[in-house]
């Protein structure tokens, strides 16, 4: 991207990965049809949320344990502020596991 140019970072969130690949796709064809520049989706590191719960609630018996995981996947999409394009992302259907963030710098 040149100097001067104005640009959208697209940040994406989600626990499911098929779902958060799929909206980065659409975002990178939507701006290559409009013949902006794009780079991404780039990967961030998974965020991993754990949890270790005890199995019975009282102190007697055997002391056993569940494990509890959730994963945060995230992308980070660079394209360059096109009025057109940001209408048009503003359009896309978005899963409920995926949240999306937009910053114009």
């Amino acid at each position: 991207m040149s100097i001067g140019t104005r640009k959208a970072r697209i940040r994406l969130y989600g626990t499911n990965p098929q779902d958060l690949e799929q909206v980065a796709r659409e975002i990178v064809d939507i701006a290559k049809k409009n013949g902006v520049r794009v780079r991404g989706p780039i990967p961030l590191p998974t965020k991993k949320l754990a949890v270790t719960v005890r199995r019975a609630p009282s102190g007697q018996g055997y002391h056993t344990f569940d494990h509890w995981e959730m994963r945060i996947h995230k992308r980070l999409i660079d394209v360059e502020a096109n009025e057109r394009v940001i209408r048009r992302l503003m359009t896309i259907k978005i899963p409920e596991t995926i949240k999306i963030e937009i910053q114009l710098t």
